[in-house]
């Protein structure tokens, strides 16, 4: 059966010049001097940052409602979606009776790649990802910020559902006529 195709060649042994490697050192000497003329996009870090963009994402923070109280109920949902497992909580029984809270929530931000994932499953909206980018420690153990750590960093956020009040019996604001507990739920 006859062969069907094109053959293949084979590139030539390559001349003196090529042998030298002397195209290729001029080639990258041309490459250098052309970027030495460009403008400098380095920064003088200390003196001068990096001016971020409005919806920058950096290190994960927690947050208090506007009355002082953790929003975090350890519900797990940001440790158990982590990637890189860089979460751990330990839950303990609040002075609400209600629900628990956090006795224990550490992130360890030398393994945080800032994903933003504990921020999107979070349903009470206790976690977010402020613009803060500079993680500075002299050891493993400074990098691990436990919770007062993470809620110095994240503040005070405003709590547009207001629970507490719901769920230990304080005053609420006012709901609507017709609007009973649980209207509108299939």
């Amino acid at each position: 059966m006859p062969l069907t195709g094109k053959r293949l060649e084979r590139p030539g042994r390559p001349g003196l010049l090529a042998a030298t490697y002397l195209p290729s050192i001029l080639k990258g000497m041309w490459i250098t001097l052309r970027h030495i003329f460009r403008p400098k996009v380095t920064l003088q870090y200390p003196e001068e940052t990096w001016t971020l963009p409005e919806n920058y994402r950096g290190l994960p923070a927690l947050v208090r409602d506007d009355e002082g109280r953790v929003k975090c109920v350890a519900c797990f949902l940001c440790e158990y979606v982590c990637p890189p497992k860089a979460i751990r909580i330990e839950a303990q029984e609040i002075e609400t009776g209600v629900e628990k809270g956090p006795k224990i929530f550490d992130i360890n931000m030398l393994r945080c790649i800032m994903c933003g994932y504990c921020e999107e499953v979070c349903p009470e909206q206790a976690i977010f990802l402020t613009p803060e980018y500079r993680t500075v420690g002299l050891s493993r153990e400074e990098m691990i910020f436990p919770k007062e750590r993470l809620l110095e960093m994240g503040g005070v956020r405003k709590d547009p559902i207001k629970k507490w009040s719901r769920l230990t019996g304080e005053a609420a604001e006012p709901r609507p006529v017709g609007a009973a507990a649980g209207a509108g739920r299939r």
